[in-house]
Order: C-alpha cells, then structure tokens, then sequence
C-alpha cells in the first residue's frame, strides 16, 4: 500500500512538473516569445496573424471562447489593443486575466516608449497616449520583454521555473549574437531616408538609424486625400527618399501610386512572424527586405 502511494505521488509531481500552462498572446511576436522561453511547458495561442493589423480586430465568440481558457495573457498594451481586448476579457469572464491580476501581462511595461504625443487630441488621428506602441520592431526591446516574461512565467508555473530560466538563458545568447549580425549587415541602411504608410517603424527607424522624411497617411490612421497625396508626390519629386515602407498587411495602392510616380523603390515589410516561424528568421527577413531596396 505504502509503495502505491509513493508511486502515485512520484507520477503527480511528474505529470505536475511537465503541465502546460495556457498563454493566449494578442500579437504573433509575443507567442513567438513565449515559445522561445517555454517550449512545450506551455500551450500558445495568438489572437492575430501576421496579416492582421492588431489596430483592428473583432472580438468574434471564437476570440471570447479562447480567451476564457487562457491562464496568462501577453499583450503589447500601449493602446494597441484597446478597441478589442476590452471586450476579449469583459466578456470571457476570466478573472485571472484581468489588469492588475498575476495573468495579466503588457509588454510595454517593461521598455522605453518612443514618440509620446505633446497634445491628446482625437482629431489628429489615432494617437496612442504613452506613446508609439510598436516597440516589437527593435530587436533589444524584446530582449527587455523576454526577461519580464520569463520572470512572470516563473512566478506562475514555480515547479517549471528554472526550466524558464534556462529558456531565456538560451534566447538572450541567441538573440544578442543574432542582433550583433543585423547591426553588421544593416550599416548600410543608416541615414537612408523612407517614406511610411503608417508611422509603425519608429523603433525599428530609431535602431537602424533610418530617416522617416513622410507618411502616406496624413493622420495616423486615417486615409490620405488627395492634397496630401499631391503634397507628398511634390515633396518627393523636390527630395525623392530612398524608399517607400510598408506593412504586409496594409493596402498597397497608395505606396505603389506613389512609386509609379516617382521610381522611389518599394519595401514590403512582415509586421510580425508568419505562422510556424520563430523571431530570428522573421528578423532576417526585415533587414534582407530592407536592404534589397538599396541594390
């Protein structure tokens, strides 16, 4: 009987110490995250693909249903969220995910914001008060994320928390050799000058040493007229930038009008990892896209 019992409890510490806990990420970047610093401890689901513009989403039950399941939520926050997420977690009914609660997690709590309006005023766009939200696409804020999140994950999932540090151990000697490399290969693209669709590329402008010189969208977003659209063909024609940036998911027309009247070189750019494929790679794919537009 004795035997039994010390069997029984040897395969629940077992069965506990290889649990996966539930992560439901509002950005692919951060479920990319997660499984670099998790692995198959942990269950990972993103509410967004890299097509998706994380602005704009519905909350469909299918969002809601997933959402009550989850057991840590990994967001960017700054706003990015706020016409959808409110919804997510008013309606999932899932007290542990709610701000303030241990389930609760924003990553950029945990970097410094760039871009932080003067004024608050709506007329101007949408303008994200603490600042540019899209702090993903500089590579060392997410080394800054990846530590808060390890910890976070830690504290949740004690039983598994070394193999969380070791997790993040492997990513950061990774991730800091691999931004050394795009830091080499990148020196060309410093004081390149770029048009933008939407003024998403700040932190990846502000690492790579890029110019943003104009933005399609007159007001953040908001689509152009046509005054802006005869402004921005001047201004280019008057100083033509090195290239027009914009996102996979966004309406190309505007950026290919405007390279058919000016010749300036078209970047398409991913957003955010595709499906199945892991931060490096998506990395890489930036800066060879970036660079392309030079040759």
């Amino acid at each position: 009987m004795i035997k039994t019992f010390c069997t029984f409890v040897l395969l629940l510490a077992t069965q506990s110490a290889f649990a996966t806990l539930n992560v439901f990420t509002c950005e692919p970047e951060w479920a990319a995250l997660a499984k670099e610093i998790g692995g198959d401890l942990l269950k990972i689901d993103s509410a967004t693909t890299s097509l998706q513009d994380p602005h704009h989403v519905q909350a469909r039950p299918s969002l809601i249903a997933r959402t009550r399941n989850a057991e840590l939520l990994v967001c960017t926050g700054a706003e990015l969220e706020i016409g959808w997420l409110p919804v997510l977690l008013n309606k999932s009914g899932n007290s542990r995910l709610q701000p303030g609660q241990p389930g609760y997690f924003i990553a950029s709590d945990y970097v410094e914001m760039l871009d932080k309006p003067d004024t608050l005023d709506r007329s101007l766009g949408d303008i994200h008060a603490s600042g540019n939200p899209h702090i993903h696409l500089d590579p060392r804020n997410i080394l800054k994320v990846a530590g808060a999140l390890a910890s976070r994950l830690g504290s949740m999932d004690a039983i598994n928390k070394a193999a969380y540090e070791t997790g993040l151990k492997d990513f950061t000697q990774r991730w800091q050799a691999a931004i050394t490399q795009w830091q080499t290969r990148a020196q060309t693209l410093q004081g390149k000058t770029a048009v933008v669709h939407h003024n998403s590329w700040v932190y990846l402008e502000h690492w790579l040493g890029l110019k943003h010189v104009a933005t399609i969208e007159k007001k953040p977003g908001v689509p152009p007229g046509s005054a802006h659209f005869a402004a921005l063909l001047e201004q280019m024609q008057r100083s033509p930038a090195d290239m027009i940036v914009y996102a996979s998911y966004q309406d190309d027309r505007a950026t290919h009008w405007l390279h058919e009247k000016t010749g300036i070189r078209v970047v398409e750019l991913p957003f955010s990892p595709a499906e199945n494929q892991d931060l490096f790679h998506w990395f890489d794919t930036v800066i060879s896209n970036l660079q392309a537009a030079l040759q």
